[in-house]
């Protein structure tokens, strides 16, 4: 659980080591931290009852005037809190500047004759007013002819009347985008399920795994795989799979992306499924066991996990190994066991190796 506590925006290491301590002496070092102190706590994405009970104990009633505001998509989650803030969709005139300002560019054509009025209301309501479903569907439609919009708001079946259908009907727009892809843009978008949630990637660095890879293809007329690679980049970013952010390292601000919380668990599960990528997280101890169980993947991800189980002979097929957040300094990396490796990319809690 020391994740769920990581994540709060307070600066707790130059308090304490956080490495150093189980859950129960983390619990008594956040409340004496807190005991005198009038906060602010935001907590992101809570998914968990369980999680939230945790987090509750390490919090003090000062009678201060404290603040604690979580998110979450489970109700749930929600009704543990002491009161809810259910967010509002958008109505459906903003729903319409949003997702013709995806498609046209901005508002002028709203009033477009081209497009079918019946069929663009019924786009809209599927989309219910979520903005990240409004962008992926806009995203989705923008290449194609208008006879088509039809067919594909007939191909994304949507339930009713359960507690997170808005969650679960958003997750089937992402997956329909997902498999509109062309072969060579998912493999490039699975791959990224490899990265922590939260992770900035830095553009350059990725673009060289995918050549290194062997995701990039030869192209008539570009000479260059990087050129290749980074029209791949955009066109996932044109689609609304990934984000566009600025990193910051010590010489220039650089491209990167992230993705979006949703499209992360959507190509993790994709990735499990397709035996793409194994990861081992010790904050999910169960998916990290069964992404292992009776398989022998070729990319492995080490999330927030120091410990290589040695007995893992399957090792030796591996094409990729990455680590991030993990101290591997401290433990043994078979290092002579990676006959195949063409990606080796080390990311540790005092700076990133490569």
């Amino acid at each position: 659980m020391k994740k769920v506590f990581k994540d709060i925006s307070i600066d707790l290491n130059s308090y304490f080591n956080l490495e150093i301590l189980d859950e129960r002496q983390l619990i008594n070092k956040l409340r004496e931290f807190l005991e005198n102190k009038r906060y602010l706590i935001v907590i992101d994405d809570v998914w968990e009852t369980q999680s939230w009970g945790i987090i509750k104990l390490a919090l003090v009633e000062n009678n201060k005037g404290s603040r604690v505001v979580i998110t979450t998509r489970t109700h749930e989650v929600a009704r543990e809190a002491s009161e809810v803030y259910e967010l509002q969709p958008l109505s459906k005139e903003n729903s319409r500047k949003l997702f013709f300002a995806r498609i046209f560019g901005g508002e002028s054509k709203i009033s477009n004759p081209q497009l079918d009025a019946d069929v663009l209301d019924k786009i809209l309501r599927k989309c219910d007013g979520i903005p990240l479903a409004l962008i992926t569907m806009a995203s989705l439609l923008v290449g194609k002819p208008r006879e088509e919009w039809s067919e594909v708001h007939r191909s994304i079946g949507f339930g009713r009347g359960k507690e997170n259908q808005q969650v679960e009907n958003t997750m089937k727009i992402l997956s329909f985008s997902y498999y509109d892809l062309p072969p060579h843009l998912k493999t490039c978008l699975l791959h990224l399920s490899v990265f922590p949630e939260d992770y900035v990637i830095e553009k350059g660095p990725l673009i060289w795994m995918w050549v290194a890879e062997g995701f990039v293809h030869e192209k008539q007329g570009i000479s260059s795989l990087f050129e290749i690679g980074e029209g791949y980049f955009n066109e996932l970013v044109n689609r609304s799979m990934i984000q566009l952010v600025e990193a910051v390292n010590e010489e220039a601000m650089e491209c990167a992306c992230q993705v979006h919380d949703m499209v992360l668990d959507l190509i993790h599960s994709i990735s499990l499924e397709e035996n793409f990528v194994a990861i081992l997280d010790k904050n999910k101890e169960f998916e990290a066991s069964s992404s292992w169980q009776g398989r022998s993947p070729r990319r492995l991800a080490l999330q927030n996990n120091d410990r290589i189980v040695e007995a893992r002979t399957d090792m030796q097929k591996l094409r990729s190994f990455l680590s991030f957040g993990c101290d591997i300094g401290k433990h043994w990396v078979p290092l002579s066991s990676f006959k195949f490796v063409r990606v080796l990319d080390m990311h540790t809690s005092r700076g990133r190796g490569r």
